[in-house]
């Protein structure tokens, strides 16, 4: 994963570009990859663990109405993890990330395994 990193790092630099993160199940994970190559701080503004359902709708200002109607871990959310975590930090790119870790909370339909990532700008 860090080869991954050290490659996106390069990557925003080199294009300039700013990127901002809001996590769910990775739990900071992204961001704590992204920081820890050296370089970071030229890219990197805003990471952000919105775990729980509440946390989404008060930091990110996601609707519990479109949480409840489509799930917390779905593309629609994770699309808008995305695009309003570019929105309060201002970059270049927004990722929002959701999905389901494990070992349980899977269901027949959004199993155990399932994540959606949503990279806009």
């Amino acid at each position: 994963m860090q080869h991954i990193a050290r490659q996106i790092n390069k990557l925003l630099i080199k294009k300039n570009k700013t990127v901002a993160v809001a996590e769910s199940c990775t739990g900071g994970l992204i961001s704590y990859l992204l920081t820890s190559i050296s370089g970071s701080s030229t890219f990197f503004l805003l990471g952000l663990v919105t775990y729980s359902n509440a946390a989404k709708t008060k930091l990110l200002n996601i609707p519990s109405s479109i949480i409840l109607k489509n799930g917390a871990v779905s593309k629609v959310v994770a699309n808008l993890m995305a695009q309003r975590i570019q929105k309060i930090s201002g970059s270049d790119i927004g990722i929002g990330i959701s999905g389901i870790a494990g070992p349980s909370g899977g269901t027949p339909q959004k199993p155990v395994g399932t994540i959606y990532i949503s990279i806009v700008g």
